[in-house]
């Protein structure tokens, strides 16, 4: 029968937990409440107990030692689940949600519904980080990622939320310009913005359109679909974009879309988060509620 080996004292792995998240004995031991010689005591212990130093100590810089990468994220999981285990003792989901996604699904789908789940859970805070790289859980202080892709991530659990579909849009007035969009091709005698994106050589090819020379064109390249949006609401030029995330623009005519044809280059945005936290209550709660807000027309 295997035996198990006592734990060195809690507070050695909490103080442990802190240096490594933090990447200093100062911030740590300001976040304990304890002194940083304190704090480098308690790391002395846990460093004796296990045989082998945890961190590579240099000038004003701390650095984990491959035995403390192997322990920081077995550490960092286990007071993750004490702290879920905590939160669903006391009956619900509490704390601090944090949201990380890109520009356009913040602004233009998500913050327009939030309200309802922070009514729904009052004692949750949500805070939103609009980036747009991939996050990476296990070295960011995030719970839930929002993120375009076909949907497979290693060690995520995923969920598919709005295709990626793509069509051009412009401002009545622009279109007017030119007496209307009657046909896709009326479409290169205007402005067109980020003609650099692949989005439109697939758009102008399933509409049947040579559009030889789009990446050379000029114009601008703003690097989210809300700023192409909104340049395009103003008449800048046209913009190709996924319209669930102008709903509200269509609906009260800022944007019009001159034709059916949607494209879809296989992505879609996901809910995605560690598999290892699926039972969290605050990403179960807002699992629930964004997979409930999908299948809700946009209000």
């Amino acid at each position: 029968m295997h035996k198990t080996l006592p734990l060195p004292p809690l507070t050695a792995i909490r103080v442990f937990e802190a240096v490594a998240r933090h990447g200093s004995f100062t911030k740590a031991a300001a976040e304990l409440g304890m002194t940083q010689a304190a704090a480098s005591y308690q790391i002395k212990v846990l460093e004796d107990r296990i045989g082998a130093p945890l961190f590579l100590r240099r000038p004003r810089q701390i650095a984990l030692t491959e035995v403390g990468q192997r322990l920081a994220p077995a550490v960092t999981q286990a007071f993750e689940q004490l702290s879920e285990a905590y939160v669903t003792a006391r009956g619900g989901a509490q704390g601090t949600l944090v949201i990380s996604t890109i520009a356009t699904f913040a602004s233009n789908w998500l913050a327009r519904r939030l309200g309802s789940f922070q009514i729904a859970h009052p004692s949750l805070a949500v805070r939103l980080q609009t980036e747009p790289h991939l996050v990476d859980f296990t070295r960011e202080e995030v719970d839930i990622g929002i993120r375009s892709g076909g949907g497979n991530w290693p060690g995520l659990a995923s969920h598919r939320l709005i295709n990626a579909d793509f069509t051009p849009m412009l401002s009545p007035s622009l279109a007017a310009s030119i007496g209307g969009v009657k046909e896709p091709a009326d479409l290169l005698r205007l402005p067109l913005l980020d003609t650099a994106d692949p989005w439109w050589a697939e758009w102008f090819k399933a509409a049947n359109v040579a559009a030889e020379g789009l990446a050379s064109r000029p114009g601008s390249s703003m690097g989210a679909q809300v700023y192409e949006g909104n340049a395009a609401a103003a008449g800048q030029g046209v913009a190709i974009l996924t319209p669930a995330f102008f709903a509200a623009e269509l609906a009260d005519g800022r944007l019009v879309q001159p034709f059916d044809l949607l494209c879809n280059d296989g992505h879609a945005y996901w809910l995605v988060y560690p598999e290892t936290r699926r039972n969290s209550p605050k990403i179960s709660a807002f699992r629930q509620w964004i997979l409930g807000e999908i299948e809700t027309p946009a209000r």
